[in-house]
């Protein structure tokens, strides 16, 4: 018999194959036996008929736990009701490993606090292995677009000597005496990467000690970080507005099962097409204000702010130009207006708030240094970033994507923990 995975079985209909997997489930209806079997690559319902298969083997299941390590041979067939539109009329069942009795997660409904006790089970579940899969064609997507427009994939360090943005989100390590901290962002590290390869990318984990419990927030969370040399605003957020219509499409068409198991309205996913909407900050706070924010010109806008935004659009929405003083000290201000800068934050629609944040950087020297002085940011930490401004210096931009907030938005969750395998919360470093 050959062996293939369950992804495969519209390859082998009518065939005699092995899977190997896992027992998800089983129930009993007389001379008939149902198995559900799961293989990381998806699940598919077994029949045991036991006037087609040997006794030992119709017998076997029922002593068989749940989550028990099983080989099934089997044939599979159509079959229009089944989630794949195909499963298996089982012939041999050998176990690996009859799982414990105690099996902590069983199929009925626990408690959000009590599965994240268990994360290391819960993935197996299948609406959380649905999650995960989305999660992998995403970064998948993300990865093929950048190198299709010959961005240069270059590795951020984690252990940084300096902030890349607000200081007070920091975590703060030892280094052999020294003080260094978890990376907030790859972005200064790929500016200078981008000074030597031109466009450039960095995709990897990074950190902010963020005293938040919103649905939108994690501790360690995974940024796409894209950056390009004589690139401009405009350019910067063309290259978003592309990337984003790739990965909805892509997702479309490569993971159907998956948003059907998530009960996904894939009619809003849909909409996400170019063009997309420019929402300037000063509109912006004119609208929240009438929605009742409490939001002023100045400020930065809150999650709140960003939902009531995404109420008026079925698709990601720019909100650009906002004041110098609410955005980073890399920021480079509009020559029309200094007290904006020529960046923007694409906001999802549905309420999923802000998944990109980017802009065009300062690349002037003098200017740099001055806005680092005014962050009351030590200027030699950061002797490095302003070098990039006298040896070279080009007008260059980029942004960050951040993949738990779009997987997040795709699957439609209530809460940004279940698109990480292992979320890192507030008061949550276990297991």
């Amino acid at each position: 018999m050959k062996e293939i995975t369950i992804s495969e079985v519209g390859n082998y209909d009518t065939e005699l194959v092995t899977i190997k997997g896992w027992l998800y489930n089983q129930r009993s209806s007389g001379k008939v036996k149902f198995m559900i079997i799961r293989d990381g690559t998806g699940f598919l319902q077994g029949i045991l008929v036991k006037s087609e298969i040997e006794e030992k083997y119709f017998n076997l299941l029922d002593g068989l736990n749940h989550e028990s390590s099983i080989i099934v041979g089997g044939i599979i067939k159509k079959e229009q009701r089944a989630p794949s539109g195909y499963e298996m009329l089982v012939k041999t069942i050998e176990v690996v490993q009859n799982a414990e009795p105690d099996y902590p997660i069983s199929l009925k409904k626990h408690g959000v606090a009590f599965l994240m006790n268990y994360r290391h089970l819960w993935i197996r579940t299948e609406r959380q292995n649905a999650i995960l899969r989305i999660r992998t064609e995403v970064v998948k997507t993300i990865h093929q677009f950048l190198q299709k427009k010959g961005f240069f994939l270059i590795e951020s360090p984690i252990l940084t000597p300096a902030a890349c943005e607000g200081t007070t989100t920091l975590f703060e390590t030892d280094y052999f005496g020294d003080k260094a901290y978890l990376t907030q962002s790859g972005q200064l590290y790929n500016e200078a990467a981008a000074m030597a390869f031109g466009k450039v990318y960095c995709f990897g984990p990074t950190f902010r000690a963020e005293k938040s419990k919103t649905r939108r927030h994690l501790m360690e969370f995974w940024m796409a970080e894209p950056e390009a040399a004589y690139f401009d605003f405009q350019d910067n957020n063309h290259l978003q507005e592309e990337m984003i219509v790739e990965i909805f499409s892509h997702v479309l068409h490569h993971c159907s099962l998956e948003l059907k198991i998530l009960e996904r309205d894939i009619s809003a996913l849909e909409k996400i097409k170019s063009p997309f909407p420019y929402l300037s900050y000063d509109d912006a706070v004119k609208l929240i204000q009438k929605e009742g924010s409490t939001t002023q010109w100045g400020d930065d806008l809150t999650g709140e702010d960003e939902t009531i935004i995404s109420k008026y659009y079925d698709k990601p929405v720019f909100v650009h130009h906002f004041p110098t003083k609410c955005k980073a000290f890399y920021m480079k201000p509009d020559p029309v207006n200094p007290e904006t800068v020529l960046g923007a934050d694409l906001i999802a629609p549905e309420g999923f708030g802000e998944i990109i944040g980017g802009g065009e950087r300062i690349d002037d020297y003098q200017l740099i240094k001055e806005r680092i002085r005014e962050h009351k940011l030590p200027e030699k930490d950061y002797q490095w970033y302003i070098d990039l401004r006298k040896f070279g210096s080009v007008p260059h931009s980029g942004f960050g994507l951040g993949v738990e907030r779009t997987v997040a938005w795709i699957c439609n969750l209530s809460h940004i923990r279940e698109t990480i395998p292992f979320p890192r919360m507030l008061n949550k470093i276990y297991p």
